[in-house]
């Protein structure tokens, strides 16, 4: 009996369903597709809850097999393009017991790791013949966390009738966003526009040709693509919604792009990998005030921290302990105003700068230095001092032409008249080298 999802999709027949290297696939395409995997995965010996590495960029045929290992009942970790490293430590956690690896050309190897894949969470899935999804964090302060979620609950966010849209897929098949955004277009009969690279260029390139409407994105992409300008290059007159989530946003790269990008709703998102993506509303657009959830979600806040209940929340962590209370609320750990029924995100208990008692939020202080004449990007964090335990620490990341020294002069000057003095940086650094994670978050270490 085929799955219920794979009919689903089937029956969008001749509509658009994948755009991936200028090749339009249809429905029909792409469910011929979903069933050559199942067949080719089941030769190579996936069966229900079999845990499966499945490695492969966002592409049409990494679609179709994520989709073929859900539909055939298997447990997945989707684990994109790795380092090295990573891709060790995550076999580690996981303990894939097939590995699978696609090209973007739609090559294909598939073999045995030579593991037992033996976990409390898989044994739960598989008791309840349940498809499973395996998530892996940034773990970019440390070794990751392996989130373990039932496939059934994820699958059952995306039912009944919505509307058909043309969305671009940013975030990859390894992230909750870019999982969000498979399946929201898909179960709706909408069109996955896929990337090869991820430039502001190439997006907005794509954006243009392919008639995107949407663009699920990160911030620190948004405040890339205002120093390329490459939205000047490329008339994306389809585009009518960007989403931005997954880290905080600056007030003032918000800003700028209300005035870049006129006619272009921007709305704010907030997902995690061990819940799934909240429905949201922005109080305007430009503004990061929000409200969270919607069916299957609820919300609570306990001194000033966010916690979230999920329908689809996930089992747990292969490796670490998962913060849920006796009630089923999940602690996210990020820090929050309230105003009413609004919510605004300061940001990760964790990233907090704590400098002789007073709190720094790293997101604020970014905010001031983008308003600084040459600056293209600035990541904020704490530095150890023998004084007031931290200060504040700032790396900036300059517009081509710029001066260093003239550039840190009117930055240290601009912090001092828009900031509280504990708030100012103490140190402000120059580098060219990359702030953000191949996710395109950024990223943050304290010194």
């Amino acid at each position: 009996m085929e799955h219920p999802f794979l009919t689903r999709l089937a029956g969008f027949g001749s509509n658009e369903a994948v755009v991936f290297d200028g090749h339009v696939y249809d429905y029909t395409d792409l469910a011929g597709m979903v069933r050559d995997w199942q067949r080719y995965l089941t030769r190579q010996g996936v069966t229900a809850g079999t845990v499966v590495e499945l490695a492969s960029p966002c592409t049409v045929h990494g679609c179709a097999a994520l989709i073929a290992l859900v539909t055939l009942g298997a447990i997945v970790a989707p684990i994109g393009s790795p380092s090295p490293a990573k891709r060790a430590e995550y076999r580690d956690i996981a303990r894939p017991e097939i590995v699978v690896a696609v090209s973007p050309d739609g090559d294909r190897q598939a073999e045995p790791s030579g593991m037992t894949a033996a976990h409390p969470l898989y044994d739960r899935l598989r008791a309840d013949r349940r498809p499973g999804l395996v998530l892996f964090s940034s773990g970019t302060s440390g070794r990751c966390k392996a989130s373990v979620l039932d496939f059934t609950k994820v699958l059952a966010r995306y039912h009944g009738r919505g509307r058909r849209q043309r969305i671009l897929t940013f975030l990859s098949l390894d992230h909750i966003g870019g999982i969000n955004t498979l399946l929201h277009t898909l179960s709706h009969g909408g069109t996955v526009v896929t990337v090869a690279t991820r430039t502001p260029d190439a997006v907005f390139e794509a954006l243009a040709r392919h008639r995107v409407e949407v663009l699920p994105t990160t911030p620190t992409f948004l405040n890339m693509v205002l120093v390329s300008r490459a939205y000047e290059r490329h008339q994306a007159d389809a585009l009518r919604l960007v989403t931005y989530g997954t880290e905080p946003m600056p007030v003032e790269t918000l800003q700028r792009l209300r005035t870049a990008l006129p006619g272009v709703r921007l709305k704010q998102t907030y997902g995690l990998s061990e819940l799934g993506i909240l429905p949201t509303k922005s109080r305007d657009d430009d503004t990061l005030w929000v409200k969270l959830g919607g069916a299957g979600f609820d919300h609570k806040i306990v001194d000033g921290i966010l916690w979230i209940r999920s329908d689809m929340a996930m089992l747990g962590y292969l490796n670490a302990v998962a913060d849920f209370d006796e009630d089923g609320y999940f602690n996210t750990q990020d820090v929050v105003e309230v105003d009413g029924d609004w919510v605004r995100i300061l940001g990760r208990r964790s990233e907090i700068i704590n400098v002789g008692g007073e709190k720094v939020y790293p997101n604020e202080v970014e905010g001031v230095l983008l308003q600084v004449p040459g600056v293209a990007e600035a990541t904020v964090s704490g530095a150890r001092s023998p004084v007031t335990g931290m200060i504040v620490r700032a790396v900036l990341r300059l517009a081509d032409g710029a001066d260093p020294e003239a550039v840190r002069r009117t930055a240290r000057g601009h912090c001092r008249d828009e900031l509280e003095p504990f708030k100012v940086p103490a140190l402000i650094e120059v580098s060219d080298a990359a702030q953000h994670s191949d996710r395109f978050k950024k990223v943050r270490a304290a010194a």
